[in-house]
C-alpha cells in the first residue's frame, strides 16, 4: 500500500502574508488561513473555525505575496509537514501545510479585489481562453460532429 499526504483547503487569510528569504536567497512566503466547519449545536448550525499555517516556497510565493492579504479567499493544494524540535527539555512539534499551488479566489472580505493587469478575468478574455464553464465569445455552435 502507498502512503498518501495530500491536502486541499479553501479559506480566508487571517493576516497578511510574510515574505522572507533564506540565507541562500530562496523565497519563503508564510500565511495562515481560517476554514470554517459547520456543525449543529442544539437546533442551530454554527461555524467552528479551524486555523492552518501555510508555507509557499519559491517564485509563486514571491509573485502572490502582494495579493495574499487579510480576508482574501484562497485555495491551497499541498501536503502536511511536521516540524519537530526540543525546547527547554520538552519535545515540541508543529504541523504546517507546504503548498504546491495557491489559487486566489474571489475578492477579500471587504469586497475589494486585487484588480489591475494581474486580474485573471480580463487576461483570460484577451488570450482567447473562454471563461470557466462557458464558451468563447461569438459562438456556442460547434462545427464538429460528435459521434456520441
Amino acid at each position: 500500500m502507498v502512503d498518501l499526504n495530500h491536502v486541499v483547503l479553501i479559506g480566508r487569510l487571517t493576516r497578511d502574508a510574510e515574505l522572507k528569504y533564506t540565507a541562500n536567497g530562496q523565497a519563503v512566503c508564510k500565511f495562515s488561513i481560517a476554514v470554517n466547519r459547520r456543525k449543529k449545536s442544539g437546533d442551530q448550525w454554527v461555524d467552528e473555525p479551524n486555523f492552518f499555517d501555510i508555507v509557499l516556497w519559491g517564485r509563486q510565493g514571491e509573485s502572490l505575496n502582494q495579493y495574499l492579504v487579510k480576508g482574501k479567499m484562497v485555495g491551497v493544494d499541498g501536503e502536511l509537514r511536521q516540524d519537530r524540535w526540543e525546547q527547554d527539555g520538552q519535545n515540541r512539534s508543529k504541523v504546517e501545510i507546504v503548498a504546491n499551488n495557491v489559487q486566489l479566489l474571489g475578492g477579500s472580505a471587504g469586497g475589494s479585489s486585487f484588480g489591475g493587469a494581474s486580474s485573471p478575468g480580463p487576461a483570460r478574455q484577451e488570450q482567447g481562453v473562454p471563461p470557466a464553464g462557458g464558451t468563447p465569445a461569438g459562438g456556442d455552435d460547434f462545427t464538429d460532429d460528435v459521434p456520441f
